[in-house]
């Protein structure tokens, strides 16, 4: 689904990710995971063409969307959820939905107003509400379900629990399986560990933008010496 290989990208003059290379394949669910500033966001920012790398190629089905612009990229069946979430606060849940509408998507879930709303409970309860009303959760959840209008074939979640209440990230928890489920291919960037041995099949540790594992939780597990060196705080 997803072909990242031997990318390069900068920050005007600061180094960011260093010959990153991985796959996603379709179906998956897979955590990017590593400490603050490893590379993660960037990442995700590189697959989507929002941070152009300078060398090496992105592949997402047999499509090299290397040099595309990014709407291109998200026309291709690719969405993308930013850590920042980006809702439009002046306009309600239902009308923030039918922002990211697109038409239905071959090989691709496709999600209605009335799916998602059984899929994210707190938005059907608050759909007439604006988006700037809305706790960090709820935002959080409408980007998600925003995104999803658009019939993605795969999802890319930066930080999904990140600065939400507990309750909240035991939903995400389920909404993310719920989406595994349905066939969708999710990549995730995480540094709760437990939140992403619970949803993700497999992990990606990135550190200092270069990749250091791969490989299943159970291998994680079982190198303890991995965990320490660039997950632990």
């Amino acid at each position: 689904m997803i072909k990242v290989n031997n990318i390069n990208s900068f920050y005007g003059k600061a180094h960011i990710l260093n010959n990153l290379s991985f796959d996603i394949a379709g179906g998956e669910v897979v955590a990017m995971l590593g400490r603050n500033g490893a590379g993660k966001t960037t990442t995700m920012k590189s697959i989507m063409q929002l941070v152009r790398p300078k060398t090496g190629t992105v592949f997402f089905k047999e499509h090299e969307i290397s040099r595309m612009a990014p709407h291109q990229v998200a026309k291709l069946g690719l969405g993308y959820v930013p850590e920042e979430r980006r809702i439009f606060t002046d306009l309600t849940i239902l009308e923030n939905l039918e922002v990211g509408r697109q038409p239905p998507r071959k090989d691709a879930p496709e999600w209605s107003v009335d799916i998602l709303f059984e899929l994210f409970p707190n938005l059907h309860e608050r759909r007439n509400n604006r988006g700037k009303t809305l706790s960090g959760g709820e935002q959080q959840m409408l980007t998600i379900a925003r995104t999803l209008m658009g019939n993605p074939l795969c999802l890319l979640l930066d930080e999904p629990s990140e600065g939400i209440a507990p309750v909240i990230v035991e939903q995400m928890a389920k909404t993310i399986l719920e989406l595994k489920k349905q066939g969708l291919t999710v990549l995730l960037s995480e540094q709760n560990l437990h939140f992403a041995r619970m949803v993700a099949d497999r992990a990606i540790i990135i550190e200092g933008g270069e990749k250091r594992f791969d490989d299943t939780f159970a291998q994680l597990e079982a190198q303890p010496d991995i965990k320490e060196a660039y997950l632990s705080v």
